[in-house]
């Protein structure tokens, strides 16, 4: 498989990845991928994860927002701070962003205001939103619902849920990412029996490096990083659930993740 595969998803700004970058990018293209949207999930991280992107035109890209975990850090300076990132061309969607309650590592009412203060920066600038939601979608799906009209579009990240929360992003015409975790025998049987029902043309795949190393390789690496190498992995995972080719699954999610960043009209340029 050659330069048919785009991860939506790796934290490449992440200190694991400081002494060997450039032999993890090169083996990310070795193994056939063609993009990398690089996740921002601070102020800090979403300058770094741009300053990457613009490192390496065409090929990474990035987010720009503020994780539930950092709400607490969100300041009068950040909105200010996001803008000026979304208006960068190597900056293609607003996140990470949303609701995680099983930590909680931000208080609870700062969470819910910078998820709903994300939410508007993306209907102002019209980008994508990268979304993350744990142990909180009775929260998580109302605050959304209620600014969804006037978003472009948006993906659950790593998507981990249940049947009714699938249903209940569909309902909301949201694109579905999906990890290694659906490689995890232990704790992702759910999601392989899920992943049949995500519609073809709202399926996208990541990794989320240098998180959930897929458990399915094999022979099973020394170390426990994940790198954006490993996502045919995922992909082959999906193709077992799902009954259908890798092949296949590849243009379409690759298709899907040029539409979702609008990544062909950024190669068009202005």
């Amino acid at each position: 498989m050659t330069n048919t595969l785009i991860d939506i998803g790796a934290n490449l700004t992440h200190e694991s990845f400081a002494p060997d970058l450039d032999a993890v990018l090169s083996a990310a293209w070795r193994a056939g991928l063609s993009h990398i949207i690089v996740t921002g999930s601070s102020r800090a991280s979403s300058r770094e994860a741009a300053a990457l992107a613009k490192a390496h035109p065409g090929r990474l890209y990035s987010t720009a927002g503020v994780h539930p975990h950092e709400a607490s850090h969100f300041d009068e300076h950040t909105s200010g701070a996001l803008r000026d990132l979304y208006a960068l061309p190597e900056v293609v969607a607003v996140g990470e962003t949303g609701l995680d309650y099983n930590r909680n590592y931000s208080p609870v009412p700062d969470q819910e205001r910078v998820f709903a203060e994300q939410l508007a920066l993306a209907a102002e600038t019209q980008l994508p939103v990268f979304l993350h939601q744990r142990d909180a979608h009775s929260r998580f799906l109302p605050i959304l619902k209620e600014q969804r009209d006037q978003l472009s579009r948006a993906v659950v990240h790593c998507f981990t849920g249940t049947r009714e929360e699938l249903s209940d992003y569909l309902d909301l015409d949201l694109y579905i990412g999906i990890t290694g975790w659906i490689c995890d025998e232990r704790r992702g049987q759910e999601l392989q029996n899920l992943v049949k029902d995500i519609p073809r043309h709202r399926l996208l795949l990541e990794t989320d490096a240098p998180y959930l190393q897929p458990r399915t390789i094999a022979p099973r690496p020394k170390h426990r990083r994940n790198v954006p190498e490993y996502l045919p992995w995922v992909l082959a995972q999906v193709a077992v659930c799902t009954g259908r080719e890798a092949e296949e699954i590849a243009r379409e999610t690759t298709e899907n993740a040029r539409v979702f960043f609008g990544l062909d009209d950024l190669a068009r340029g202005p």
